[in-house]
C-alpha cells in the first residue's frame, strides 16, 4: 500500500501546530497503525528530520495510552463496527493511495504537550478525588464472602473496562468527560467495598470534572460510539442518580 499521512505537528505545548503531508510508501496491510508511525519515524529519523511524537505503551489495547483522532475518529474506525484503540487498528482497514489525517485530541482539559502527544493528567485528578475505599481489607478474603448479586458485579466489570483513553471527551461536542467518571464511579458505587465512600466520591469526581474545565453532558452518546470498551450509556445515568441522591440527602 502507499498512503498519505497530514499529522499535526507542534513543537511544544506554547508553539502553532500546523497539519504536515508525509507520503508512505511500501505499507503492509498487515500493520497496526502505530507500526506504520513506527516506520515512518523512522524514515525521517534517517532523513535527519524531527521525528512524529505520539503515545503508546502495552499496544494490547488496554493501557489507553495510544488516543489520537484518525480522519475525524477518536481511535479511528475499524473494520467492524466495534470500536477499537489506534493500537489494534490495522492498515488493512484503508484503501491504497488513502489520505489520512491524523490529530491530537482536542479538548482545553488536554493540553497539547507536542504533536500527537497530549496532557491526561486532568483524568488523574479526577480520579484523585474520589476512586478510593478505606475500608482494611487484609489480605483477600475467599471470593464468595461479600456477597454480590449478578446483575450489580456485571455493570460494575462493564464499568471497570474503562481504559482511560480520552477518546470520549474528544468525540463529545461539549467536550465532556462524564462517560469516564462515571465508569470510575459506578464501578466502586456497585460494589459492597465501595459504599462508605459511595456519596463523598461522586460529589468530588464530578467537582473536579468540572473544575478540569470539561464540558457537561447533554447525552449526545457521541462518547460511548467511540468507546473501545463499549461503555453504555446508562453509566452517566448512574452517576447522576448518585450525585443526586448526594445532594439531597449527603448524611446517609
Amino acid at each position: 500500500m502507499n498512503i498519505t499521512v497530514r499529522v499535526w505537528r507542534q513543537s511544544g505545548p506554547e508553539a502553532s501546530g500546523k497539519m504536515v503531508s508525509y507520503d508512505v510508501p511500501d505499507v503492509s496491510e498487515h500493520m497496526s497503525f502505530l507500526e506504520m508511525l513506527d516506520v515512518l519515524n523512522e524514515r525521517l529519523t534517517l532523513k535527519g528530520e524531527d521525528p512524529i511524537a505520539f503515545d503508546s505503551d502495552c499496544r494490547e489495547g488496554i493501557c489507553g495510552m495510544c488516543g489520537v483522532v484518525i480522519n475525524g475518529i477518536p481511535h479511528g474506525r475499524g473494520e467492524s463496527p466495534v470500536q477499537t484503540t489506534t493500537c489494534q487498528l490495522h492498515m488493512r482497514s484503508f484503501t491504497d493511495g488513502a489520505v489520512i489525517d491524523i490529530e491530537p485530541w482536542r479538548a482545553d482539559p488536554f493540553p497539547v504537550i507536542k504533536d500527537l502527544v497530549v496532557d491526561r493528567g486532568a483524568f488523574d485528578r479526577i480520579i484523585q478525588a474520589g476512586g478510593f475505599i478505606s475500608v482494611p481489607t487484609g489480605s483477600a478474603a475467599e471470593a464468595n464472602a461479600a456477597p454480590v448479586p449478578k446483575a450489580a458485579a456485571d455493570h460494575a466489570f462493564d464499568a471497570a473496562t474503562c481504559i482511560g483513553c480520552g477518546a470520549c471527551v474528544a468525540a463529545c461536542p461539549n467536550g465532556s468527560a462524564m462517560l469516564f467518571t462515571a465508569a470510575k464511579i459506578t464501578h466502586l458505587g456497585l460494589l459492597p467495598q465501595g459504599q462508605p465512600e459511595r456519596k463523598s466520591r461522586v460529589v468530588g469526581m464530578v467537582h473536579t470534572h468540572d473544575e478540569e474545565g470539561f464540558g457537561a453532558c447533554t447525552n449526545i452518546g457521541e462518547c460511548t460510539a467511540v468507546c473501545p470498551k463499549g461503555i453504555p450509556l446508562e453509566t452517566i445515568s448512574r452517576l447522576n442518580r448518585d450525585l443526586l441522591g448526594a445532594m439531597v440527602n449527603p448524611q446517609t
